[in-house]
């Protein structure tokens, strides 16, 4: 990982890699999902199967894609008190957080004979999506929560979640214990895009749902992105990113080690540290290195960090603050020895993590935010997974006679400007009948 001084124009070439990384698809992949979406939409459950059995599961057969209570109540017995324990930790606190997002209908009626509002309904179904790796080798417990808490919270009457199955054609226990503790039960083995195309179009099998959610890999997201419109998405997530700013009391050891947590995701995970203290930078690098070579995944982190991982020195923490605000990242920590300093001069971030003892995991699992964030610098204008993804708002208005005709004149004035003359006849057809 290499240490740049910013402002610089080595340091905004290195930049410009990593911020360019972010959600540019090729066309092979492009023309590969639309594929895979356009069999599922046309063949159903055959097509689904097929890709099923092609990648994950090689024995699974149709009638075996949804979960059944008996797979319920085995994985009961196969996840231990701790997991149970932290699982009800993390759904409380999740709710709890989420609980206070949930918004209201409201009717104002300050001009008279007019009334105006706004109802708020969830849509009637959601789809969950839940990753797992190829054939379900690293199932995200926490997305299922992230998921599926907010969707319950706004109301949505039937939520659906979907994940691969492994080989022989389960569901790993921890998901599915997780699932039936945040009220999901149905449940469906498929990944990848094929699971998108299903939750869009509907087949035999899988219900078709209003809006998809969750995170997912290269082609889950292109799948969502291609379909939005058709159903309602969260948002076209790319690859994982952390951005930590540091001052001269920040300890390297737990600097380097949240680096690392977001580098592991994958290859294409960014990592980068800015700030004002050399000798921080100089000690974070060696940190790195000591802890890089006890991870299981030392591989693609190191592959991470040296494609695109930095480290920029700035003369201040003024500097700093506006690279950050610049960059957008999806997970800010503020290693700072008073980080509620900077706090309110951070407009783009998807999450901010304050203090030593405040890392990215804590997040990702328990605090109780979503976890589902903007990357690629669109937290510029977007939000991390929410009660209100869950929700439709429907306006309202009533106007009296007497209100309507109060108003008619400059409703006719503006359509008429608009060149809309049926706009403007509607309106004067009401008052000539008096």
């Amino acid at each position: 990982m290499k240490i740049y001084d910013y402002p610089s124009e080595a340091a905004e070439k290195k930049l410009a890699t990593i911020v360019n990384r972010g959600l540019n698809f090729k066309k092979k992949d492009v023309s590969a999902v639309n594929r895979i979406l356009e069999e599922v939409r046309r063949n159903g459950d055959g097509a689904l199967i097929e890709y099923v059995n092609r990648f994950d599961a090689p024995d699974l057969q149709t009638d075996s894609l949804a979960v059944t209570e008996s797979e319920f109540r085995e994985a009961t017995r196969q996840v231990d008190a701790a997991f149970r324990r932290a699982l009800n930790r993390a759904t409380a606190q999740i709710e709890s957080f989420h609980r206070l997002q949930l918004p209201k209908s409201w009717i104002n009626t300050d001009r008279p004979g007019t009334l105006v509002g706004q109802m708020v309904n969830p849509v009637q179904a959601a789809g969950i999506y839940v990753p797992g790796g190829r054939g379900g080798t690293t199932p995200l417990v926490s997305s299922v929560l992230m998921g599926a808490i907010p969707a319950r919270i706004a109301g949505v009457e039937r939520i659906v979640m979907v994940t691969p199955p492994t080989r022989d054609g389960h569901i790993n226990p921890h998901l599915l214990v997780a699932a039936r503790k945040v009220g999901v039960s149905e449940i469906y083995k498929i990944g990848s895009a094929w699971a998108i195309a299903a939750l869009t179009y509907g087949t035999a099998t899988v219900p078709k749902v209003d809006v998809i959610v969750g995170p997912g890999n290269l082609y889950v997201t292109l799948a969502k992105k291609i379909v939005a419109g058709t159903v309602g998405i969260d948002m076209v997530a790319g690859p994982s990113e952390i951005l930590v700013v540091a001052d001269r009391f920040s300890d390297p050891r737990f600097i380097a080690a949240d680096l690392l947590s977001q580098a592991e995701h994958d290859v294409l995970a960014s990592s980068i540290l800015i700030t004002d203290e050399r000798r921080i930078a100089e000690d974070v690098v060696q940190a790195l290195r000591a802890q890089l070579q006890a991870l299981t995944r030392r591989e693609i982190a190191a592959a991470s960090l040296d494609r695109y991982g930095a480290i920029m020195v700035v003369p201040d923490l003024d500097v700093a603050v506006d690279l950050a605000n610049r960059i957008a990242p999806e997970h800010l920590e503020l290693h700072l020895e008073e980080p509620f300093d900077l706090l309110g001069r951070i407009r783009n971030a998807g999450a901010v993590f304050l203090g030593a003892y405040t890392p990215e995991p804590v997040g990702d699992y328990v605090a109780g935010p979503n976890h589902v964030l903007p990357t690629a610098g669109t937290a510029r204008f977007a939000s991390a997974l929410s009660v209100g993804h869950f929700v439709k708002k429907t306006s309202i208005v009533h106007y009296s006679k007497a209100a309507f005709r109060k108003e008619a004149g400059d409703i006719t004035r503006l359509a008429e400007t608009e060149g809309l003359t049926a706009h403007a006849n509607a309106v004067r057809i009401r008052l000539a009948d008096e």
